[in-house]
């Protein structure tokens, strides 16, 4: 994904680890835990990689930090931030478009998304696409699971999923 040379960045301490926020003019454009897989590559820290200048008084991150203080305190279910997805192809934003359906509580399989998109063959895309997603816990990728029921992949890591799902009431569990 090539990202807005605008883009600005700061860091969110949540409760499952540091994660990184980044914003553009027109929304919140990223969130990643740090060293989650598919880290854009100005976030990598690699030597000679460009990073994103730093902003924590951003509109946008500030207000995403305190939404996000909230969700994690078990005081919101639904974010309310402008969004900036138009860093993935069509396909992948109709796929993360579709996530944002899903409600607090309830997951869905990725051939539900598939269907919800109108290409029910499409279900190993859909799976790409909800692993690309750019704007972690706010568009709910967590929700997805396999076609059983079971937990499947997360770039954050299985364990952050299944946290997530707890906090929210889809899982049986201790939330945060």
């Amino acid at each position: 994904m090539k990202f807005d040379p605008s883009i600005v960045q700061t860091r969110f301490q949540s409760p499952l680890g540091t994660m990184i926020l980044a914003a553009t003019a027109k929304g919140l454009a990223g969130l990643w835990f740090e060293g989650q897989r598919h880290l854009p590559p100005e976030l990598s820290g690699r030597p000679g990689q460009a990073v994103w200048p730093t902003d924590p008084d951003h509109s946008v991150l500030k207000e995403a930090s305190r939404q996000l203080t909230e969700y994690f305190a078990g005081r919101r279910s639904h974010f309310e931030l402008p969004l900036d997805l138009s860093y993935g192809t069509a396909f992948q934003q109709s796929v993360w478009q579709a996530l944002l359906s899903i409600p607090q509580g309830d997951t869905a399989s990725y051939g539900e998304i598939s269907a919800r998109i109108g290409k029910p063959a499409a279900v190993r895309a859909v799976g790409a696409a909800v692993g690309r997603n750019p704007v972690s816990v706010i568009v709910p990728c967590h929700r997805v699971l396999g076609a059983t029921g079971a937990l499947t992949g997360y770039a954050g890591g299985l364990d952050r999923k299944t946290t997530l799902l707890e906090l929210e009431g889809a899982l049986q569990g201790s939330p945060l």
